[in-house]
């Protein structure tokens, strides 16, 4: 098994993607152009002829490589057509010695024990809309449907493709002083969503009051016969009137019967993890990885 470490400017966009595409674990995230976009600066592990990859997001601090998740990127790890334990083992022990510290989220299909690394699981949740809108709804938990028929009542309307910028600026205003996402992340952000537009593959959805006021809003981005729900903003006054039930709800009924797996991007938080199940979502597990090789004078930072 021989996996080689590239730099980015050695690394084939063409092949990395095509084995994203043909990877059944593969994931939006992976694709180069996301990557373009969120990461910093990254690089890459290649099995082979691109018949497995994993990519390096990383950044430099102190002069210290280090490995990081990029913003509004779930997972990653390793891609490709066969992935075991093994492979994964031999990924892991490939990443080179420089990046001294490592705090990365691998993907679904990578949840595998593996020697000399812990891993720590983690809880996403998935809901199939294969089945018929009828049948979907009638899996939702009460307090669901009760918010739904609240939403209605009060008027709440679902609107599609709103303007990407509106969604971020209730998102920015959202997450003000307790989440510390610096401003470029939102502006490359909207930047790859214009790209992935483009390509059929990103929508948005927001939930308006009576007086025009955004109240629930979020991107929905397509790979893999999976919708991610990412970058999801809640107005104040829509949290007790049901907006973001009526989003989902929106966004279900649109695509109920087809073959797309809806993932809400997590969550380990308990109530967020319940909200999600009560739309009749699914456990789906993947793995968070921490490694801390820093010199003695850093370590304690990041302890």
């Amino acid at each position: 098994m021989t996996i080689r470490y590239c730099t980015y400017d050695a690394i084939d966009k063409a092949k990395w993607d095509a084995c994203i595409d043909r990877a059944p674990n593969g994931l939006l995230y992976a694709y180069s152009v996301y990557l373009d976009a969120m990461a910093k600066h990254w690089d890459a592990l290649v099995l082979g002829d691109y018949e497995a990859v994993m990519p390096l997001t990383w950044n430099r601090k102190y002069g210290i490589c280090y490995l990081y998740q990029p913003p509004f990127t779930a997972c990653l790890g390793v891609f490709g057509k066969t992935v075991d334990a093994g492979t994964l083992q031999a990924f892991l022990g490939a990443i080179p010695a420089k990046f001294r510290y490592w705090d990365i989220s691998l993907n679904p299909g990578n949840v595998f024990p593996v020697n000399g690394f812990r891993l720590h699981e983690r809880m996403n949740y998935v809901l199939s809309l294969n089945d018929t809108y009828e049948q979907l709804y009638g899996r939702f938990r009460e307090n669901i449907r009760r918010n739904i028929k609240k939403a209605e009542q009060y008027a709440l309307i679902a609107r599609r493709n709103i303007p990407v910028e509106k969604v971020l600026d209730l998102v920015r205003q959202q997450i003000r002083g307790f989440a510390d996402v610096p401003d470029d992340a939102f502006r490359h952000f909207e930047d790859l969503y214009q790209v992935l537009y483009k390509q059929e593959r990103a929508t948005t959805y927001g939930v308006y009051g009576k007086d025009d006021t955004l109240l629930a809003s979020a991107v929905f981005l397509f790979s893999h016969n999976r919708a991610y729900y990412i970058l999801v903003g809640n107005h104040p006054n829509g949290k007790t009137l049901g907006a973001s039930h009526i989003l989902i709800n929106a966004f279900i009924k649109d695509h109920a019967g087809q073959d797309v797996l809806l993932d809400f991007e997590g969550s380990d938080i308990p109530g967020l993890a319940f909200f999600y199940n009560s739309f009749g979502a699914q456990e789906e597990k993947y793995s968070a990885l921490k490694m801390n090789r820093l010199p003695l004078w850093l370590k304690w930072l990041k302890n």
